[in-house]
């Protein structure tokens, strides 16, 4: 909610944005009022702003007079480098890891102090996630969010380490010192590993994706029931996905300085899926 966006002076820019900012996960379809009053606005300034929106495509109307995110803004979003096109060149091998270990496949980058979801691939039978794509976690819990702050500069480390860091189970890091090491062991393995710090029946492993400058640019990781004893080839599996989508993107091993920690396994893909596979 923007409740400062009624008072005079504001910028009709970010009062549009503050109509957009209303809607969440939670609330994915709201009435006029709804709107008003959690984008903090007149009901009459609201009602004109949302009628613009909805003639440009970003809210759409449906029958009971409630409003959606339109899909105009789906196609805008599309343009994003970091969003569609990323996806449809990681989503292949985003599938193999998929079909060779049947569990919950994510792919993420960071915004400002978060990691974002922007692909999921979920089975029925794996273990429960929060995760959705769109949802943003912080990035000292989970796997992705580890693997990004790790392959971070300093200044966003300390800034982070310098904040509160929020438990969401017994088990989440929340000393600064902590996470300082945590970070150190993801840079010289090449990956993370987030043990229940979410929920206490999962466990996440990460790696980097990297782009052509060798710099770190998303997270693929894989998660699994805390008990799975497939951990060791699960990470193999998950750094040689990593490893395929960085290609793709036109990452070359040793090419640039900022490669190190790659952590990549010997043996390529098909010897990492195939011990994966054997235990099964």
């Amino acid at each position: 909610m923007s409740p400062d966006l009624g008072r005079p002076g504001t910028s009709v820019a970010d009062r549009l944005l503050g109509v957009l900012d209303a809607f969440t996960a939670d609330r994915r379809a709201l009435s006029l009022s709804d709107i008003a009053r959690r984008a903090g606005l007149p009901l009459a300034t609201a009602h004109r702003l949302v009628a613009r929106l909805v003639a440009w495509g970003a809210l759409e109307r449906d029958a009971d007079g409630c409003y959606h995110i339109g899909l105009r803004l789906l196609e805008v979003a599309s343009l994003a480098p970091r969003g569609l096109a990323l996806r449809e060149t990681a989503m292949p091998y985003l599938e193999d890891l998929y079909e060779a270990t049947h569990e919950n496949v994510h792919l993420a980058v960071r915004d400002g102090l978060e990691a974002v979801y922007v692909e999921r691939i979920s089975a029925r039978s794996a273990v429960r996630v929060l995760s959705r794509v769109g949802a943003r976690w912080p990035l000292h819990a989970t796997g992705v969010g580890l693997v990004l702050l790790a392959y971070g500069d300093r200044a966003l480390q300390e800034t982070v380490c310098a904040r509160p860091l929020r438990a969401f189970t017994p088990y989440t890091v929340t000393d600064p010192a902590v996470l300082r090491r945590v970070l150190a062991e993801v840079r010289r393995c090449g990956c993370a590993v987030s043990d229940r710090q979410i929920t206490e029946d999962a466990i996440s492993l990460a790696a980097p994706v990297r782009g052509a400058d060798g710099h770190v640019v998303a997270a693929v990781s894989v998660v699994v029931d805390a008990e799975d004893a497939r951990v060791p080839a699960l990470t193999a599996t998950v750094q040689v996905a990593a490893g395929g989508i960085s290609r793709a993107l036109g990452w070359r091993p040793g090419r640039n300085r900022s490669d190190r920690g790659t952590g990549l396994p010997p043996g390529g893909k098909g010897m990492a899926v195939a011990a994966l596979r054997a235990r099964r």
